[in-house]
């Protein structure tokens, strides 16, 4: 088999940045290892040194952030030297979009005739006004793509912008490779402090997450929900909670991944409130499938809905709807037989659609077409 190289291209990564799309293009470099792509990150950093690291999923390649304006970091001419470097040396460049930085990056650093792969993350949804005076840029950048990844079909069909680009479309789901099972006293210390019969949030508490909604829920809730993670919006949910006076959330802060897969395993079901267009996938909700967790999220349109099936691996309800969350909730903490049904789907469902051997093959096959390379 041929080796393949690949150049992803995004504005921040690991270990400096952690969030859902840094953790889905490790997951996607990792699952493409196994199919002969040789992988390297180039993003940029605050703290660029090293600037290249060895990492399990490949090499990260990075350059000092100069600014950031409206979540866009911009990079110098430092930025431009080193992206062109990587890229001399790659078969395919996969720009992970939106970065408006990357659009003018990239024709500095791409070499004639080399495939462009943009994977479409997520519209532009907070920065409606900047959004606008980018627009042209952004309609250079998708046509000058050979091919535009979305990870789900809920997304290809409701973002105004794809609309004008059916025919480059290749739907590809993120994936999530297989956790190691968890170290059993790990599991027996996480049990003894929160017991086995709770409600899982694990992210980064951003804007769009809705967990100011889940709040309100757990108002109404009789049982429990943790929440790992922080974030910007940290302060003003704990701040929330106590002037609620909420009992039954506990905030355990951001923790090591093998933690978070212990406390993982003892929960009910995995809660994932999102409520905004922003929340273009959820690899929170992969991990709760792989778990075989019954799963609680919000149609807004997007991928999330296309992990979570309603009635089959959990339920869906309307987003800012906290009644409507918390009756979800109360529905699968009275009934274990359901979530055991529901957390089967959700084993399954991840074992058809998003494990690394589905989404490795797929782009596999989508760099050979870009290549021309010969299927072995």
């Amino acid at each position: 088999m041929k080796i393949l190289q690949v150049l992803h291209i995004y504005r921040a990564y690991f270990p400096e940045s952690q969030g859902g799309l840094e953790e889905s293009i490790r997951q996607l470099c990792m699952a493409t290892q196994a199919f002969g792509v040789k992988n390297t990150v180039f993003a940029l950093a605050r703290h660029p040194h090293p600037s290249h690291l060895e990492l399990p999923e490949g090499e990260l390649i990075r350059a000092r952030s100069w600014a950031e304006i409206a979540s866009c970091n911009i990079g110098a001419w430092d930025a431009v030297r080193q992206c062109r470097a990587a890229a001399s040396n790659a078969d395919v460049i996969q720009m992970h979009y939106p970065w408006p930085f990357a659009d003018v990056l990239l024709p500095l650093v791409r070499r004639r005739h080399q495939p462009l792969l943009v994977t479409y993350v997520s519209d532009i949804v907070r920065q409606r006004g900047l959004g606008v005076a980018y627009a042209p840029l952004r309609k250079y950048l998708l046509h000058s793509a050979d091919r535009i990844v979305v990870s789900s079909p809920n997304y290809a069909a409701t973002s105004e912008v794809l609309k004008s680009y059916q025919e480059k479309l290749v739907q590809i789901p993120h994936c999530l490779n297989e956790q190691p099972v968890s170290d059993p006293a790990l599991v027996q210390r996480w049990r003894a402090e929160l017991g086995d019969d709770f409600f899982l949030f694990v992210g980064v508490f951003r804007y769009y997450k809705g967990l100011s909604f889940l709040l309100d829920a757990a108002r109404l809730f009789s049982g429990t929900i943790v929440l790992i993670g922080d974030g910007p919006e940290g302060a003003a949910l704990r701040s929330q909670a106590r002037q609620m006076g909420l009992c039954n959330v506990r905030f355990l802060g951001a923790l090591p991944d093998a933690d978070k897969h212990a406390i993982l395993s003892l929960s009910r079901g995995v809660v994932f409130p999102s409520h905004l267009r922003s929340e273009a996938f959820g690899i929170t909700l992969l991990e709760g499938a792989q778990a075989s967790k019954p799963l609680v999220s919000c149609e807004i349109g997007t991928g999330t809905t296309w992990i979570n099936r309603h009635g089959e691996t959990g339920l869906v309800v309307p987003p800012e709807n906290p009644p409507a969350l918390a009756k979800a909730l109360e529905t699968l903490a009275g009934n274990r037989d359901l979530c055991a049904r529901y957390g089967a789907a959700s084993r399954a469902r991840w074992e058809q659609l998003f494990s690394p051997q589905v989404v490795g093959r797929a782009y596999r096959s989508l760099y050979e077409q870009l290549t021309h390379t010969p299927v072995e």
